[in-house]
């Protein structure tokens, strides 16, 4: 095959289509009209996966690192084009409907991604992962298209000061709550705010964007020795550049996401991320990634079966005193697996080239209190905590800070509301007291539809001076930088798919023991019959936009929240239930 009579003979790649076919006749004369030779048209063809917007700090320096990203591919024998998907931002985004358009917007850039990649048929990606949902995102694309792909992880924002201190989105997040209860003045918060962030990048702390960032080095889809970094930074653009040389090699090669991401992968990632006390938002978005890549693995179960032989060597903001700037600085997701080398297979390949092991060989650590010895670590009691009960027989998830601030048992009495709103609203009513665990139900992948966000409650409370002392349970999903009190998320079965938290009254007593790892509710499974029998079917709601096929199609948070086919026990559409 050429580019045409007497052209140079084509490598054997699925983007050159057959000379003189009438696809091949109309792409070549689109791509002939933005200046593309026929030479550049016979060479491997990158998507540079581009989740940009203005409208949020975290993606702000994206379109930047285009240019030099297809420079690089370019001067490595590839031919660029750039790709744009959605641009979702936790703190913008969720301001419609209570966040629900959070989680399910990882999916719309995973179908983005499918349309334009798969369509056009490319050989290869390199995507630019920022804020919190484009990182799983991204592996998840890779994972379904399963052609040669490396995620870059774009950096963390700089933070600023304020009256003397450290102040970063954190900080501003959690004052928020410390003015709804009058402990804080407007002044004061808005100080905060106009200091917090002082560049562009995602979150400054190990919150679910770094935690992700760092996930994609651990399984192996980032280059070695690129997460976390300061974005615009020189560990950022080193990484661009690698990144665009070695994406056509990884053509080349053959390298496939498949062959990277298999189940010893998911367990070094899963080690990686107990070893950080990362995200709670990370074991969903893993078990999405496995589920695209075909992997028959239980990244829940991992956690659980890992927590208690991961020593804990990290504690970064918001889980600990040092900053993500420290992590950078003793060597970052690298230092950490070099530390973790014994609990890790090193065999597992890379987009690096190699094994694990053998990008690790050199590692170091360059500062022993950022990144601690196994044999001196912070902690062995395990910060991301899955556990189960009479409330929550599918699972549930508990996040506990480094310094395990916060009732380890915690009993108390139930007060239930349907939505953040509500919840807020009844502590504002001075509803809330002591001993109170709040349930905050409703707000599920498919009672949202599309989880809803949770922290905004938790931070409300700790705001009020109740974190320690009022615990949360909900079917909801956490910010990532949420690790305050007793909080159990994610609760399943969820409350709109008939689980027992839809059947919990005010009043009745719950158990949260996070040492046993159990969640139950202390009523009789009598009572608790004669409740569902008067149970009726929830409102799904609209049924039309996003969120409604979303609602159709999500499958349950312990198998990721990916789409698939309508899951057993979804309460009937509107369609279904007209006669």
């Amino acid at each position: 095959m050429s580019a045409g009579p007497g052209g140079p003979a084509a490598p054997q790649l699925r983007s050159n289509l057959q000379v003189g076919s009438s696809r091949w006749a109309v792409r070549r004369a689109q791509w002939r009209a933005l200046g593309i030779s026929d030479e550049d048209m016979t060479k491997p063809k990158i998507a540079i996966v581009n989740s940009s917007s203005d409208l949020a700090i975290c993606f702000s320096h994206l379109d930047g690192i285009v240019g030099p990203l297809k420079e690089a591919i370019r001067a490595a024998g590839g031919l660029p084009f750039e790709v744009r998907t959605a641009a979702p931002s936790d703190f913008i985004t969720s301001a419609g409907r209570d966040g629900r358009y959070i989680l399910p917007s990882r999916d719309l850039i995973v179908n983005d991604v499918e349309v334009a990649v798969e369509g056009a048929q490319l050989d290869g990606m390199v995507a630019l992962a920022s804020c919190d949902k484009t990182a799983p995102a991204h592996l998840m694309a890779a994972a379904r298209l399963d052609i040669p792909t490396i995620v870059v992880g774009c950096g963390y924002q700089p933070s600023g000061q304020y009256r003397g201190e450290h102040v970063d989105i954190e900080e501003v997040f959690l004052a928020a709550g410390s003015v709804a209860a009058g402990r804080m003045s407007l002044e004061t918060l808005c100080g905060m705010s106009d200091n917090a962030i002082r560049g562009p990048g995602v979150c400054a702390g190990l919150g679910t964007a770094n935690t992700m960032h760092m996930a994609c080095e651990a399984l192996g889809m980032s280059l070695t020795g690129t997460t976390p970094v300061l974005a615009n930074g020189p560990a950022m653009w080193d990484g661009v550049r690698r990144a665009g040389a070695r994406i056509v090699e990884l053509v080349t090669e053959g390298l496939r996401p498949r062959e990277v991401m298999t189940e010893a992968a998911f367990r070094n990632a899963v080690t990686v991320m107990l070893a950080t006390s990362a995200s709670v938002n990370s074991v969903k978005h893993l078990q999405a990634v496995a589920h695209e890549a075909a992997c028959p693995v239980d990244v829940p179960g991992l956690f659980a079966e890992l927590a208690d032989r991961v020593p804990l060597l990290c504690a970064v903001r918001p889980n600990g005193p040092a900053f993500i700037e420290d992590l950078e600085r003793a060597g970052g997701t690298r230092a950490v697996m070099a530390r973790l080398r014994d609990l890790l297979d090193l065999d597992v390949p890379t987009v690096d080239g190699g094994t694990l092991g053998d990008v690790l060989r050199d590692a170091t650590v360059a500062d022993e209190e950022v990144v601690r010895p196994v044999e001196r670590p912070f902690g062995t009691r395990p910060t991301i905590v899955m556990v189960r009960g009479s409330l929550a027989p599918g699972g549930a998830v508990v996040k506990r800070p480094v310094d395990d601030r916060g009732a380890r048992r915690f009993e108390g009495t139930a007060l239930c509301y349907s939505s953040r709103d509500e919840a807020l609203a009844g502590l504002a009513r001075g509803e809330v007291t002591p001993g109170a665990v709040l349930v905050v139900r409703g707000l599920g992948v498919v009672g949202g539809p599309g989880m809803a966000l949770g922290s905004a409650v938790v931070f409300a409370l700790e705001g009020a001076g109740l974190g320690d002392s009022v615990a949360v349970v909900t079917d909801g999903q956490m910010s990532g930088l949420v690790n305050v009190g007793t909080v159990v998320g994610e609760v399943t079965p969820e409350a709109a798919l008939g689980g027992p938290l839809a059947l919990v009254e005010d009043g009745d007593r719950i158990v949260i023991d996070v040492d046993r790892r159990t969640v139950d509710l202390e009523v009789h499974d009598d009572v608790l019959a004669t409740r569902r029998e008067r149970l009726g079917t929830p409102d799904p709601g609209p049924d039309h936009g996003w969120l409604s096929a979303y609602r159709r199609l999500v499958s349950t948070v312990p198998e990721g929240a990916v789409l698939t086919t309508p899951a057993p026990g979804r309460p009937p559409t509107p369609e279904e239930r007209t006669p």
